[in-house]
């Protein structure tokens, strides 16, 4: 056999993995949290930013005061000032709100309360 005939029949080594390592690995375990929405005088789409930012901030902080400061800052920061959030298991409230500007809901056992007022 001649030497060109060996590099045309001799290619890149290509290794096939074992079926085990074709298995997607698994995902972490990302804990889904129950939401419901008690009482809102606002807009679908802020309703949904308001959870979606109230759950990053529970992942990212375990006191409910962090929780309630991260969520006033975002929406400060996101729709103008002036904010207020209440986090907790258990609270009473009275407030006064700006028009659609409110939402009262639970992510799991803890009570998260957003309005707009001043």
């Amino acid at each position: 056999m001649t030497e060109e005939a060996k590099k045309s029949i001799a290619g890149p080594l290509t290794v096939r993995p074992n079926t085990d390592d074709r298995k997607p690995s698994p995902l972490p375990a990302v804990p889904l949290k129950k939401v419901i929405i008690k009482s809102a005088d606002m807009i679908p789409d802020m309703q949904k930013e308001a959870v979606d930012i109230a759950v990053a901030a529970f992942e990212k902080y375990n006191v409910e005061k962090d929780v309630a400061e991260q969520v006033k800052k975002e929406f400060d920061k996101r729709h103008g000032p002036t904010w207020h959030c209440i986090v907790g298991r258990n609270f009473g409230s009275y407030v006064t709100h700006e028009t659609n500007h409110f939402v009262y809901f639970y992510l799991d056992q803890k009570a998260v309360l957003l309005f707009k007022s001043g």
